[in-house]
């Protein structure tokens, strides 16, 4: 395996009126909140002198709004493999309510009714991870809760079934990198401080 010099900051969005009441949202097109807003703002301090080559986000608004407060929508990619697990018949319900339909039920075991499976979420983020892998430096990326818990998974070649061991707020920064010639997670559920 080649040396991984290249890190990604992988972000979550700023807080909206569902996620702050664990409703599950994919599709549903929220903006943030006030709490969301001033979240996201930090961002930009904590971006304000790291050099991005590329910046990836998902087309939903609270991730756009979420990188356009960190001041990094100039020349953003938008990428639809980047939007939330999409959750079908469970949209807009919190975990315990799923649990009343489908007892003891994983996101990242059993997908959703009528929405996505693990292996299909699985393939999206793997064709953002080639993307990102095939760019000569850094790399910010701007998307949703699970896709993030997803993407940290398979950035380190794990099947996405362990995404629920990565406990995700909103707006932090998780870095993923290497640790020698490895993929590593570098931070990770981190509040806004500026590291990279």
């Amino acid at each position: 395996m080649k040396h991984l010099k290249q890190k990604v900051a992988l972000i979550r969005h700023g807080e909206t009126a569902w996620s702050q009441n664990g409703r599950h949202t994919s599709f549903t097109d929220l903006p943030l909140t006030q709490k969301g807003v001033d979240e996201a703002s930090l961002l930009h301090k904590a971006f304000s002198d790291i050099d991005f080559k590329q910046v990836f986000c998902s087309p939903l608004k609270r991730a756009q709004e979420t990188c356009k407060l960190a001041g990094l929508s100039d020349n953003v990619i938008i990428d639809s493999d980047l939007v939330e697990w999409n959750y079908g018949d469970f949209e807009g319900l919190t975990t315990p309510q799923i649990e009343e339909q489908v007892p003891d039920w994983d996101l990242f075991l059993d997908g959703c009714i009528g929405g996505e499976s693990p292996q299909n979420v699985s393939d999206r983020v793997d064709r953002v991870i080639k993307k990102i892998q095939d760019i000569d430096g850094n790399v910010a990326v701007f998307a949703h809760g699970h896709i993030s818990r997803a993407f940290a998974t398979r950035w380190i070649n794990l099947p996405i079934q362990n995404g629920h061991m990565f406990v995700l707020d909103t707006a932090t920064l998780n870095v993923l990198g290497a640790y020698h010639d490895d993929p590593a997670i570098v931070k990770w559920n981190a509040k806004i401080d500026g590291y990279l």
